[in-house]
């Protein structure tokens, strides 16, 4: 947790409210493999980070909301808490979307003042938007002592970016910000919502993260479309067996077996699903092994069907991705996150980490004319009070 980022939101709060707030830190998170699984009822293996989003929060016994993005420069203030509705201003629709998914539960919510501000780089694919829409839900449902659970809080979250962000989600991100657990990840099953822990030591193996600085909205068309394709796959199952509800519930025989019956596009989407699901069961025998160079093979497949496939990669991710594959250390590379920009996931034995960042910024740069943000992250624990 960065003290200096604490210091700062604290200090900013106390100056414009001059009362003191409750201090919630939000993570956000890696996903080592398992990517537009969640939506299809699949398998995740996120982790929650060090890079995080830290939020002062207080009840200010009135009835208006003060918003204030701190990195930003930024505030919004609405005159009645209960009175929330989506607005023009884009970041506060992650908060106003949670404060509504309270009052949807019979919460009444009052009025409150926040001012939050992080170190996610944003637009990255490390979900900054669920940890702004997790730390807000946590922070309200301290202060106004509603007693919900976690798995509660982080459905809330994903409805709230449903409803005022635009983006059908699934809940990977919002579950892993308030479920992580420092030095390890979880694998997730996203119909049922078991999951379970495996080790994961980023001292014994890095996790490099290269962002591609292309900005990517996963609000845009093309996330919405890839879950519409995978939908429409689905209808065409199930009219040959009902007990396919999502494309977990698919097999790859499945997807032979009524070829015919789906558009070449919506084949391929499919096709990368099942295979994804099953890439992530046997990642995770992997690390419970401690094999990782098999564990960064699954990551380079997934990378290929998420390029080739499911389309969602970008000629800056692949070439990030090219420019790892090879080096001395690196167990494993992809894309990670929606998708068209962000960031790759790196596996990097701790010794090579320096020679692997150079040469990757390096190559980087020789193709496109810019160097390559990095950043080396560790797992840490979900959401809490600071």
């Amino acid at each position: 947790m960065s003290l200096s980022l604490t210091a700062a939101i604290l200090a900013d709060f106390r100056h414009r409210f001059a009362y003191e707030p409750l201090l919630v830190r939000a993570p956000g998170r890696v996903n080592l493999i398992g990517e537009h699984t969640d939506y299809n009822g699949g398998f995740v293996l996120p982790a929650a980070i060090d890079k995080e989003i830290v939020f002062a929060v207080g009840l200010n016994g009135a009835s208006h909301l003060r918003l204030v993005a701190y990195d930003l420069s930024e505030t919004l203030t609405l005159t009645d808490a209960a009175d929330i509705s989506p607005s023009d201003v884009h970041w506060a629709n992650y908060l106003l979307g949670v404060a509504a998914q309270f009052q949807q539960r019979g919460v009444a919510v009052p009025g409150f003042d926040c001012v939050f501000g992080g170190n996610i780089p944003v637009g990255a694919g490390v979900s900054s938007s669920a940890a702004v829409e997790c730390g807000l839900a946590f922070a309200l449902n301290q202060l106004l002592e509603t007693g919900l659970d976690k798995l509660t809080l982080a459905r809330m979250a994903q409805q709230a970016e449903h409803t005022y962000a635009g983006v059908k989600c699934g809940i990977m991100d919002q579950f892993a910000s308030l479920f992580g657990r420092a030095g390890q990840v979880v694998r997730l099953d996203c119909r049922s919502l078991d999951y379970a822990y495996f080790p994961f030591d980023t001292q014994a193996c890095r996790i490099v993260l290269c962002n591609s600085g292309v900005k990517h909205s996963l609000a845009s068309t093309a996330y919405n479309t890839r879950r519409q394709e995978c939908e429409q796959g689905v209808a065409v199952l199930q009219q040959h067996n009902p007990a396919i509800q999502t494309l977990r519930d698919a097999t790859l025989a499945d997807l032979e077996a009524h070829r015919a019956e789906l558009s070449p596009t919506v084949y391929r989407r499919c096709t990368y699903v099942v295979q994804e699901n099953a890439r992530v069961e046997t990642a995770c025998h992997h690390l419970e092994t401690g094999n990782l160079t098999a564990f960064g093979q699954e990551m380079y497949a997934s990378h290929a069907g998420l390029r080739d496939d499911y389309e969602v990669s970008c000629a800056e991710l692949d070439a990030l991705v090219e420019a790892a594959r090879g080096l001395p250390g690196v167990f494993g590379a992809r894309m990670m996150g929606g998708g068209f920009g962000g960031c790759t996931i790196n596996l990097v034995a701790p010794a090579q980490v320096d020679e692997f960042i150079a040469s990757v910024s390096a190559a980087y740069e020789e193709q496109f004319g810019r160097r390559p943000e990095t950043y080396q992250t560790t797992i840490v624990d979900g959401v809490g009070v600071v």
